[in-house]
């Protein structure tokens, strides 16, 4: 099935807009997995990966059923090194068995070899001996660089549309505009970069009538997103910024197209603390469970 289809059906299915990032920090890690890990493993790398993936498989399952995808930010593994990118693996493959679509936030930018490399290793299957394939890590999309251009875009491109990228135009950063609001001849760097996503992904349609080439928008530029949108009719946007970020459900749904389509809101903060938020440590899942809940009811109500 094509990419888009699936994430598409994800969404009706679950009826949910919502992708969970799936971001684990020691300060969001309820104490007594703390301590279930330390007493393991004493106070180190090893404690540390262990309680990321018992508290990404927790929050796994408390939004299993209720969001459209999850995406995980590849350097909250990336800086725990080999064991932290086991940790990645392993959830991705948790998260697969619970039929949820994924979504690697790595941000790769390169190209020719290099960025084959990076098409395999998360999309696709990785050489090894004798002419021989082994699968990579298996994610359903990643987010990629474009201001390499095409030579860095089009090694991700999946002949199959069996995944899927979102490429980087108007980022949720507060100096996001000193370069993507900057003018490039009759318009900005950033309409410029959408006009790509559109050359690049106008004729990989899933049946939905979307791309397996998307863009991530911000939620906090909603008017920006309006405009975007004009040049990136069959793009899914993916928002970051809603919730801890400030940015509103009226704004992260700023980019939505007049059928309701083509929007993915992300919320990591929210969910993975919101155990911290309810002041409620022993009950961590069902925090993240009800958290789910009520940023599906908020964005569905602004639908």
């Amino acid at each position: 099935m094509h990419v888009a289809d699936r994430l598409s059906k994800s969404i009706e299915t679950n009826q949910s807009i919502a992708c969970v990032g799936l971001d684990p920090r020691p300060h969001l890690i309820p104490p007594q997995l703390q301590s279930h890990s330390i007493d393991k493993h004493g106070n180190g790398i090893e404690a540390i990966c262990d309680a990321f993936l018992s508290f990404n498989q927790g929050i796994l399952d408390a939004v299993a059923g209720h969001c459209a995808a999850i995406k995980p930010q590849v350097a909250c593994y990336e800086a725990y090194g080999w064991r932290g990118m086991q940790v990645l693996e392993a959830s991705i493959a948790y998260a697969k068995k619970l039929s949820i679509p994924v979504i690697v936030d790595g941000k790769r930018n390169d190209i020719g070899s290099t960025a084959t490399h990076y098409q395999q290793a998360w999309l696709g299957d990785i050489p090894i001996f004798n002419d021989e394939q082994h699968e990579g890590v298996g994610a359903d999309w990643l987010t990629v660089n474009g201001y390499l251009g095409s030579d860095g875009i089009n090694p991700f491109l999946d002949d199959e549309n069996e995944h899927g990228i979102f490429v980087l135009v108007k980022t949720s950063n507060p100096s996001s505009g000193e370069l993507q609001s900057q003018e490039s001849g009759e318009t900005s760097v950033m309409e410029a970069m959408a006009k790509l996503v559109n050359q690049w992904g106008s004729e990989r349609l899933g049946n939905c009538g979307l791309s397996d080439v998307g863009a991530v928008v911000g939620a906090t530029y909603p008017e920006e997103a309006k405009t975007l949108r004009q040049h990136m009719p069959h793009a899914i946007f993916l928002v970051p910024g809603y919730g801890a970020q400030g940015g509103s459900a009226a704004e992260a749904l700023a980019g939505i197209r007049t059928d309701g389509q083509g929007v993915l809101v992300n919320a990591s903060r929210s969910i993975n603390g919101a155990w911290q938020t309810q002041n409620d440590a022993a009950n961590w899942t069902d925090a993240a469970h009800q958290a789910i809940l009520s940023m599906n009811d908020d964005l569905n109500n602004h639908r």
